[in-house]
């Protein structure tokens, strides 16, 4: 690298933008793409996406970022806005399952197709505005990163079970889990998706693992009168539980399940 190059990379990475925009070059240069051309040939640089690029330590080596990992949640981030970590990913983040997802599971309103940075795939989920709620913040390498709370993240599983292993995966996750969640807020999600199958698979589940707070305030509600799929990911054939309005395509057995 150059001396004007080492200057540029080690002020930003001083001032902690390992992820730097176009604009923040403006004070070493006149012309930003030809040095970021420059840092993007000789592989120090990768671009992120328009504009927002991730600086490789300098001692990833002379391969750079060919060299280089970042945290996969932090790459998510920085992709589009709104956007909140959810799916698999927050069930494997909050500790509800111990299935390693094969991407980053990223909730947004903006259609985007998935994309594939040092290694990590990243896959958009896109949903309505009226489904970003219960989100918190965590800090990961001195940056802050959305995701989706504990209560929520089980309720989006339960909206799109195709996004986290399966309904049976969700299962487990609120089986094992029900003593450290708040079963009033699982509820309330539930109602504030807007997804009346939610409602149905919750109350089925509640009252098959016991979740008997949940179970009580559902068995009140009233529920769509079509019939949905236990598993949408899954035949659509099986025993009807008239209940919950579901086809219960999926065998749910906690006694088979171990701690």
């Amino acid at each position: 690298m150059s001396e004007r190059e080492v200057k540029v990379l080690t002020s930003l990475s001083y001032a902690g933008k390992t992820i730097f925009t176009t604009n923040d070059l403006k004070e070493f240069t006149n012309n930003p793409k030809n040095l970021l051309d420059w840092l993007v040939r000789k592989n120090w640089i990768q671009k992120i996406k328009k504009g927002t690029y991730l600086i490789a330590p300098l001692n990833a080596g002379t391969n750079g970022t060919d060299n280089y990992t970042m945290h996969s949640f932090i790459l998510a981030s920085v992709l589009v806005e709104p956007y909140y970590i959810a799916y698999a990913s927050a069930l494997n983040h909050h500790g509800l399952t111990d299935q390693t997802p094969n991407a980053i599971y990223v909730a947004t309103t903006k259609p985007r197709n998935s994309k594939t940075i040092l290694n990590t795939k990243i896959r958009f989920v896109t949903i309505p505005p009226h489904k970003i709620f219960a989100t918190e913040q965590i800090t990961i390498e001195n940056r802050k990163i959305t995701i989706s709370s504990k209560e929520k993240t089980l309720i989006d599983c339960l909206d799109h079970p195709e996004h986290c292993g399966g309904i049976e995966e969700v299962a487990k996750a609120l089986y094992f889990a029900k003593n450290d969640i708040d079963q009033t807020k699982l509820v309330n999600f539930a109602q504030k998706i807007r997804n009346k199958t939610v409602l149905k698979r919750l109350g089925y589940l509640s009252e098959k693992l016991a979740l008997e707070k949940a179970f009580e305030a559902l068995s009140t509600l009233p529920l769509s009168s079509g019939y949905s799929l236990l598993d949408c990911s899954l035949k659509k054939r099986g025993r009807i539980v008239e209940k919950w309005k579901l086809v219960i395509n999926v065998h749910i057995d906690p006694s088979k399940w171990t701690t």
